[in-house]
């Protein structure tokens, strides 16, 4: 008996081992690490800007790169765009698959170690060129830098700034790092590829009626000179909200030009991530619409923080962004929970319209009037009506129907029942 309680202890303390050993490491929240080392709130607030930090929210056993506000560029997007990179596929050259502590830093060999970063899980990088070769160097912890070397894609490692032990270790880094790949003489002369809205909108699904909407109303081929410059940010109705429009809404009823107007008023002609949307200092902000206007000031949309989600409001209507469908600088792409009607446009009827068009119907008022009375009640009766003290003493001039065939065949019964009642007591003696 013994011998089979120490084999049963023995089996018990294998099993929790393996458990420990095989469950997955859980995720780290990226922002509350970093939200102590104020001397990386510049780098903090460019993850949260950017669609990287929901990346990050499933992730565990990573090294993120962080830059410090004093070796951060200017503008970052600016940097990043000279070298013709995007800022969130920079941002994922910084974070790395695999937990790095210091001491795993000193033990690297002579020719230092590949090892791959966010950015070679979007499928743009080719071949290993969305991996950094990191390399010890005297003194300082460690170089990074890309598989092809050019101008700006090195970076030394500084220290280590904080570590959750085998999940996320934050190491400071003197620069931001660039993927590599990227041909610094045509960037300048080649800009990126246009943004196509409506494919974005197809794949993203749930946006069918607008994707349709501006790609016949040829508002879309706009967007793609737009994109150039400050950017464009696009909020997009998703399809219930068109679905909660009324039937005979006025939308659908304007001519092919206005319809364009109202699309133009869902675009604002400036790149804002939901970061500075929700931070945005100028709450009033043009539209593009606003540049077909005859006056300046027109067309424009109120844009606020409320109850922990943006807001939008146009005089007409309140909406506010559900999701994000797209976010890659210089496009950013917000579904709305309503079409953003402009007053200029439309009045607030026709919001009360979209709005009782989603609710179920109010129940009617204690105080309302009564409905209009039949034309055949309002003619003078044709048979003599009971008096007021057999109606209940409610007036009325309307003719008393004869009884249904239902009520005398009860009135039948009653009086059975109350025969019978006087029969009994003769009919039990006899019993």
């Amino acid at each position: 008996m013994r011998g089979q309680g120490q084999i049963s202890r023995r089996l018990v303390v294998l099993v929790v081992v393996a458990g420990l050993l095989l469950a997955p490491a859980a995720a780290v929240d990226v922002q509350a690490v970093l939200a102590p080392f104020p001397d990386l709130a510049g780098f903090a607030r460019l993850l949260a800007s950017s669609p990287v930090a929901r990346e990050l929210a499933g992730r565990s056993s990573l090294t993120l790169l962080a830059v410090p506000n004093a070796d951060l560029p200017q503008s970052p997007s600016a940097f990043a765009a000279a070298a013709g990179a995007d800022l969130a596929d920079v941002l994922r050259y910084h974070v790395l698959l695999e937990y790095l502590s210091p001491a795993d830093l000193r033990r690297l060999p002579a020719t230092g170690k590949l090892v791959t970063t966010l950015f070679q899980t979007t499928g743009r990088a080719s071949a290993d060129l969305g991996a950094v070769n990191v390399t010890a160097a005297g003194p300082s912890l460690g170089v990074v830098r890309s598989p092809a070397p050019f101008p700006g894609s090195n970076a030394t490692v500084l220290g280590s700034v904080t570590s959750v032990p085998y999940n996320l270790s934050v190491l400071a880094v003197d620069g931001l790092i660039v993927p590599s790949g990227f041909d610094l003489a045509a960037s300048e002369s080649r800009p990126p590829a246009a943004v196509n809205i409506t494919r974005v909108l197809a794949d993203a699904r749930g946006f069918n009626v607008a994707a349709s909407m501006l790609e016949a109303s040829g508002v879309a081929e706009e967007f793609e000179g737009d994109e150039r410059g400050a950017g464009i940010t696009v909020f997009v109705p998703t399809d219930d909200a068109f679905a909660s429009l009324p039937a005979g809404d006025r939308l659908q009823s304007l001519p092919a030009d206005r319809k364009a107007v109202v699309l133009r008023f869902h675009v604002l002609h400036s790149y804002y991530p939901l970061g500075s949307l929700e931070s945005i200092v100028n709450p009033l902000q043009p539209t593009l619409a606003t540049e077909y206007a005859s006056q300046a000031g027109r067309f424009t949309l109120n844009i606020t923080r409320s109850n922990g989600s943006v807001a939008i409001d146009t005089g007409v209507v309140q909406a506010t962004i559900t999701r994000t469908v797209f976010d890659q600088n210089p496009v950013a792409v917000f579904a709305v929970s309503k079409v953003l009607l402009p007053k200029e446009m439309f009045t607030r009827a026709d919001s009360a319209a979209v709005v009782a068009a989603a609710l179920p119907p109010p129940p009617a008022a204690s105080n309302s009037m009564p409905p209009e009375p039949p034309e055949s009640a309002r003619r003078p009766p044709t048979k003599l009506s009971s008096p007021p003290a057999l109606r209940g003493g409610a007036r009325n001039d309307t003719a008393v129907s004869p009884p249904s065939s239902s009520t005398a065949k009860a009135t039948a019964i009653g009086r059975w029942c109350i025969e019978l009642l006087y029969v009994l007591p003769v009919l039990l003696p006899l019993v």
